[in-house]
């Protein structure tokens, strides 16, 4: 009882949330563009899976993925399981480093926003850019990410050292990477902080800050999105170019 009370709860603020949106393109559907909305009962079956969609999946994180992500964090540097001494080392942590590589790789490639991207990318390129080797790309990016993210809570480095060294790189990747596929470098590390990864990122680095002994939740818990909006960028540029010269080579090649 008390779970449907709950979800009648976020159905209702999701509904208060998405009430904008649904007004600003009503509005400019029959006041700007004077048109009427097509298929209207096909959109209104569809606003209404989505709001049905968006409450069950926040449930979904308040009772799941948030206290999954805890739990695991919580778990992976428990004392009895990693048998640290009395001085932490980074080296004391390794599992938890795998553990964020593989939560990272697992739910890019399970994301929604990011599989939309790389399909319409596929689609407007005429097959040049591959759906999945896109996914691939951001999905290593994430988990590197993640896992150096990790290591940064771990080890208690400011996280400004890290961003600026990381846009130094995305900078200068920018002037030598393709040009076609600068853009989409950029979008596929906004995809990547969607509906699927935030959530158990998020718990993850707050599980580590709070039971990683000298670490807070509130200066060193968060950062770890930063990271995961970071290395997809760098991935897919990297990507990008290491295909341009296996081409070039391969053009050579057959020159000769």
């Amino acid at each position: 009882m008390n779970l449907l009370i709950e979800f009648f709860e976020i159905l209702k603020s999701t509904i208060i949330d998405v009430l904008p949106i649904l007004s600003i393109i009503v509005i400019f559907q029959l006041l700007v563009i004077r048109r009427p909305i097509p298929n209207i009962k096909q959109v209104g079956f569809g606003f209404f899976y989505v709001l049905i969609g968006l409450a069950f999946f926040l449930l979904g994180l308040e009772k799941a993925l948030f206290p999954l992500g805890k739990i695991m964090a919580e778990q992976l540097t428990a004392s009895e399981f990693i048998n640290t001494g009395a001085v932490i080392s980074w080296t004391d942590y390794t599992w938890v480093y795998i553990f964020a590589a593989a939560i990272g790789f697992s739910t890019t490639i399970a994301e929604p926003s990011l599989i939309a991207v790389a399909l319409k990318a596929e689609e407007v390129s005429g097959g040049g850019i591959r759906a999945n080797s896109l996914r691939i790309a951001v999905a290593i990016g994430v988990a590197i990410g993640i896992a150096l993210g990790s290591y940064r809570i771990v080890a208690g480095h400011p996280i400004h050292y890290y961003i600026i060294s990381g846009y130094i790189v995305v900078v200068i990747q920018t002037f030598f990477c393709p040009k076609m596929i600068v853009p989409l470098a950029y979008d596929s590390g906004g995809v990547t902080t969607s509906t699927v990864t935030v959530p158990l990122v998020a718990a993850l680095g707050l599980g580590l800050a709070n039971t990683i002994p000298g670490r807070s939740p509130l200066i060193d818990g968060f950062g770890l999105i930063a990271f995961a909006s970071l290395f997809p960028i760098i991935a897919v540029m990297a990507y990008a170019q290491i295909s341009q010269i296996q081409t070039k080579k391969l053009t050579e090649s057959e020159n000769k």
